[in-house]
């Protein structure tokens, strides 16, 4: 999706509007900047804005995410490639989303570690080393709960039953057995146990 080109038409459905990016703030009820972000190409509007914005500058979100006013013959075919577009930009969002929680384990887990083992094997006072073993596990608490939120909402789990793809709530990721992303949960479809495995496509 061209950011820029959004940016651009952006701009100019707002002037066609006659409004300022303060006055088109003001009935979003955001602040100018985003606005800026948006025309300038640095950013795209959040989904919790993205109705109202189409509705006050008089365009349909196809139009909006195409950067254009897409004529009636076009329309299905350029509806299609930005849903493409969007799934793409998910899947890639949760495949960084996903080495993000490998690279929080790994360093809640290894800062655990050495804390522990710095704690155990040096010479100090009783009490820096039961602080340096309550902070470790601290760490790795922090850590561990994040990384498992990641894994939930990134991406969907298949049932190894039906096949059918969803996000579980964070308890029952949380609290599943697992190895690796692969937990033993129950399909909220079929309502069959087994080993669901973690995927990028829906």
């Amino acid at each position: 999706m061209d950011q820029v080109k959004i940016g651009k038409f952006i701009a100019q459905c707002r002037k066609n509007k006659k409004l300022t990016q303060v006055q088109l703030a003001e009935k979003l009820n955001i602040t100018d900047r985003a606005i800026s972000k948006w025309e300038t190409g640095n950013g795209m509007p959040d989904s919790s804005v993205m109705l109202d914005l189409c509705e006050i500058l008089g365009i349909s979100v196809n139009e909006l995410l195409s950067g254009e006013v897409i004529k009636m013959e076009n329309y299905d075919l350029k509806a299609e490639e930005n849903l493409i577009e969007l799934k793409k930009q998910k899947e890639d969002s949760d495949r960084n989303m996903l080495s993000l929680e490998l690279v929080i384990g790994y360093i809640s887990s290894i800062s655990f570690l050495v804390l522990v083992f710095v704690a155990s094997f040096l010479e100090m006072p009783s009490m820096i080393r039961v602080l340096l073993i309550i902070l470790g596990g601290i760490i790795f608490a922090i850590g561990v709960t994040n990384a498992i939120k990641i894994e939930q909402i990134a991406g969907y789990y298949e049932c190894n039953k039906c096949h059918y793809k969803y996000i579980p709530s964070y308890n029952k990721v949380l609290f599943s057995m697992h190895y690796g992303r692969t937990r033993y949960m129950k399909c909220p479809k079929c309502n069959s146990r087994s080993w669901n495995k973690k995927i990028l496509t829906k």
